[in-house]
């Protein structure tokens, strides 16, 4: 019976010869490690084979490596980006003219100072349909371009040929871009200075006596309304007894030449010729020192008709004389026999209010003495110090707008004066206006701020400040195109040149390159200002060079 057959049995019949192994533990060790090696090794090149056989082949047959964005689901098949214009290439108007045509070109407008001109080519304004320029919008804008210089714009500047575009509406949106319509407001040009209200000189009257005396009584006092020729004061005056007793003398020896002289001529010849001719010379100097009597009373504010007491008698004269110039109800109120024949009456010359009283009874006054002022204030000056070069531009008959510094009503007046000089201290020219106040509310001597206007229109073109943007060269809006809100139509603000004119603290006019109706951005116009410029970095005005 033969042997069993094991596996080692097996390996021992197919081993090699024992003469071709080696024999050393350290040859086998070393044999074994290589076969393990190698073993290892076989995947990884098998992997490396592959990845470069699919290599080899995607380069020949144009195959690449999808993008993360395809992996994810958001397939893009080309770049459409315009980064020049910030928006897709595929809508972007400046790079493709023909997605919204421009209009024939226009040549600068000489006569308004702008391109593209909507007054003399009102077709080219943003609106449905093309607006009507009438004659009344010419003649307005050419009275604004005549009243003064204005800011003009560079004729060499092509920036109004560009145009801003968002890729939608919501981005415009997004981006806080709002519009607002021109419109038709009122425009006011003026010049600012501070004023002064004051009392019309030519309605004032400062009262003193006309010859020293002592005060005997007073009628009226501070704050009063007297009237033309009403009685304020007396004054006691030695000089006015004095003069009406020279008066009395001349009277008396002028009836006295008068008589003598009927006399010798009703002698019959009697008396000689030289006796005749010395008492006519006589009579003459009689009449002569009768004048210079009345005169003298006139001088002191007491006028007497010359004419009218040759026909008085003593008697009559000397009573007319005791109270000359005195009201009769006054005199009246006076003791015929202790009032002194010395009462110079003070009256006042004008309707008015007595705004200054400087005496009292029984004071002693002089002629240089200011006792009352009396002042119309019905009608007081408003004055105005104007800068050297405001000065120039204001003319007499001017409106002028004045809010005291303690009163809330604006009030009203003309120009009635201007100096001939500057003031030596401050530089200024006052010029002057006439302010009527019959109700007597004005407070002269009161400060405030005025303006002087030098143009006014009931109607311009106007825009909100925060639309107008100066660019470097030219004053520019940006106006919304007008099928803007159309669907599929390109979000385009279109760059429009403008002429300024009169600005105030909300709204600004423009004489010409807009037209009522047409939107104009304002919040967020710097926006787009900023895209205006963006390529105009590092260039200097380049906006002024046609790309």
């Amino acid at each position: 019976m033969s042997e069993p057959v094991t596996s080692r049995a097996v390996m021992e019949q197919h081993a090699p010869k024992a003469e071709l192994l080696p024999q050393s533990p350290h040859q086998r060790g070393l044999i074994g490690a290589g076969i393990g090696f190698i073993a290892v090794s076989i995947p990884t090149l098998c992997v490396v084979a592959v990845a470069g056989a699919v290599g080899w082949w995607g380069h020949h047959s144009g195959w690449k490596l999808p993008k993360f964005s395809e992996l994810n689901g958001h397939v893009k098949e080309k770049d459409d980006w315009c980064g020049e214009h910030n928006v897709p290439e595929s809508i972007c108007v400046e790079c493709d003219p023909d997605l919204l045509p421009r209009p024939a070109f226009r040549e600068w407008c000489k006569l308004h100072g702008v391109p593209e001109c909507t007054l003399c080519n009102p077709e080219l304004a943003q609106l449905p349909k093309t607006p009507v320029v009438t004659t009344a919008d010419l003649e307005r804008a050419k009275r604004a371009l005549d009243f003064t210089d204005r800011p003009g714009n560079n004729s060499i500047c092509r920036s109004h040929h560009r145009r801003i575009q968002f890729a939608t509406a919501r981005d415009a949106d997004k981006a806080g871009v709002a519009v607002e319509p021109v419109w038709m407001a009122p425009a006011v040009e003026f010049v600012s200075a501070p004023g002064e209200i004051g009392y019309d000189q030519s309605r004032v009257a400062h009262l003193s006596a006309r010859s020293p005396g002592t005060v005997r009584k007073v009628f009226k006092h501070f704050g009063e309304e007297v009237k033309t020729g009403e009685l304020l004061a007396l004054v006691d005056a030695a000089e006015v007894g004095k003069a009406k007793a020279e008066i009395l003398q001349a009277f008396a020896g002028h009836q006295l030449k008068a008589e003598t002289l009927a006399s010798i001529k009703q002698s019959g010849g009697a008396v000689s010729g030289a006796r005749v001719r010395e008492v006519e010379a006589a009579l003459v100097e009689s009449e002569i020192r009768l004048s210079a009597g009345c005169q003298s009373l006139t001088n002191l504010g007491l006028p007497l008709d010359e004419a009218e007491i040759r026909t008085l008698t003593p008697d009559q004269l000397k009573a007319k004389l005791h109270f000359l110039g005195i009201p009769t109800d006054v005199a009246r109120s006076l003791d015929l026999k202790t009032a002194t024949t010395n009462l110079l009456p003070l009256v006042t010359p004008i309707d008015g209010v007595i705004v200054s009283r400087e005496m009292a009874a029984g004071e002693v006054v002089d002629i240089t003495r200011i006792l009352f002022e009396i002042v119309d204030t019905r009608s007081l000056w408003l004055t105005f110090d104007l800068k050297g070069e405001d000065a120039r531009r204001v003319n007499i008959g001017h409106p002028v707008r004045f809010k005291p510094d303690n009163g809330r009503e604006e009030l009203v007046g003309k120009i009635v004066w201007r100096s001939s000089h500057a003031d030596p201290k401050t530089r200024t020219v006052k010029v002057r206006a006439n302010l009527a106040d019959p109700e007597r509310k004005l407070v002269a001597n009161t400060f405030g701020s005025g303006r002087v206007i030098l143009r006014e229109e009931a109607e311009v073109v106007s825009v909100p400040n925060d639309a107008v943007h100066w660019e470097g060269c030219c004053h520019v809006v940006f106006v919304r195109d007008k099928d803007y809100l159309k669907a599929g139509s390109p979000k385009v603000f279109h760059v429009r040149k403008v002429r300024l004119g009169a600005k105030d603290a909300k709204n600004t006019e423009i004489i010409a390159g807009v037209l009522p109706g047409e939107l104009v951005v304002t919040k967020g116009s710097g926006l787009l200002l900023t895209e205006l410029l963006r390529a105009d970095l590092g260039e200097g005005c380049a906006c002024c060079h046609p790309k």
